[in-house]
C-alpha cells in the first residue's frame, strides 16, 4: 500500500479535482482506492455527490483519538456513486485541528489510523486543506509520497516554493516522504506563461515534472458539480483522456522512483 498526500500551499490549484481523477483513473485500471478527505472543506466528499455530512465520518473518529479512545475508519468508508470508496471530511475538522496541537503525538494521529488500514488497498489519497496546518502535516507524517498539482501560473509556483520549504522540516518527522512529482493543471498550450512555468518547473525539479498536463476542461467542473469522476461522467472528454495518462504516468513514478529532492 502507497499513501499519497495531494497537498499544495495555495488554494484553486486543481487539487481536489486531481485527487479525484487520478484516483477514479486508477480504479479504471483495475487498482483498489481509497479517498480521504481531509479537509474541512470537504469540497472531495461533495465532489462525490455527498452533499449532506454523513453521521459518521473523519471528525468522528478523529475525535475518538483525540480522546484517547480508538477511532475505526473502516466504520466511516463509504462507496459513493462512482465506486470509490471514501473516508468523508466535515466542517467540525477546523475545530478537531486546534485540538490537535495539545494532544501527544499530534503529527502522527492519521499515521495510526491508517495503520490499521494497511493491507486492504493499493493506493490512499489524501486530499489535503491549502495551508500547512495540523491536518495537512498530519497527512503528510503519514505518506510515502506527496503530489501537487497547480495551474501554470506564477502564484501557483510562489505556493510551491512555500511548500517546499515546509516540506523540509516535516521530512525531519517522516523520513521515508519524498515528492512524487508536480502536475500542472488547467494547461494550455497556447498560453506563453503556462509554457514558461513549466519550463521553470523542469529546470528546478526536473524529473519529479509529470509529463502529462491536465489541459482547460470544463466537463472536469461539470462532472464534480454532478458528483461524478470524470470517466462516469464523460469518458471521452479531454479531462478523462488527461488524468488516464496521469495514472499511467504516475505508476511507472511509483514503481521506479526518482532521487528525492531534499
Amino acid at each position: 500500500m502507497s499513501i499519497i498526500s495531494v497537498a499544495i500551499q495555495k488554494g484553486g490549484s486543481g487539487k481536489t479535482t486531481t485527487t479525484l481523477n487520478l484516483a477514479a483513473a486508477l480504479h479504471q485500471l483495475g487498482k483498489n482506492v481509497l479517498l480521504f478527505d481531509a479537509d474541512p472543506q470537504a469540497s472531495l466528499s461533495q465532489s462525490l455527490g455527498i452533499t449532506d455530512e454523513p453521521e459518521n465520518n473523519l471528525f468522528t473518529e478523529l475525535s475518538k483519538e483525540i480522546k484517547g479512545e480508538s477511532g475505526n475508519l473502516e466504520n466511516v468508508v463509504i462507496e459513493t456513486r462512482s465506486g470509490l470508496k471514501l473516508v468523508p471530511s466535515s466542517i467540525e475538522l477546523a475545530g478537531a485541528e486546534l485540538e490537535l496541537v495539545s494532544v501527544y503525538g499530534r503529527e502522527q494521529v492519521f499515521t495510526w489510523m491508517l495503520e490499521k488500514m494497511a493491507d486492504r488497498y493499493d493506493y490512499i489519497f489524501i486530499d489535503c486543506p491549502p495551508a500547512i496546518g495540523m491536518l495537512t502535516v498530519n497527512a503528510l507524517v503519514a505518506s510515502d509520497h506527496v503530489l501537487m498539482p497547480l495551474q501554470a501560473e506564477f502564484l501557483p509556483m510562489k505556493g510551491v516554493r512555500s511548500f517546499m520549504h515546509h516540506f523540509k522540516a516535516i521530512k525531519k518527522l517522516n523520513r521515508k516522504l519524498d515528492v512524487l512529482g508536480f502536475v500542472l493543471t488547467r494547461y494550455d498550450e497556447r498560453k506563453v506563461m503556462n509554457r514558461q512555468i513549466f519550463q521553470e518547473l523542469d529546470k528546478e525539479f526536473g524529473e519529479k515534472v509529470f509529463h502529462t498536463h491536465i489541459r482547460n476542461n470544463i466537463q472536469l467542473a461539470k462532472a464534480q458539480e454532478a458528483g461524478l469522476d470524470i470517466f462516469h461522467f464523460d469518458k471521452h472528454s479531454h479531462g478523462a483522456t488527461d488524468y488516464l495518462n496521469l495514472a499511467n504516468e504516475f505508476l511507472l513514478k511509483v514503481e521506479n522512483p526518482t532521487p528525492s529532492l531534499v
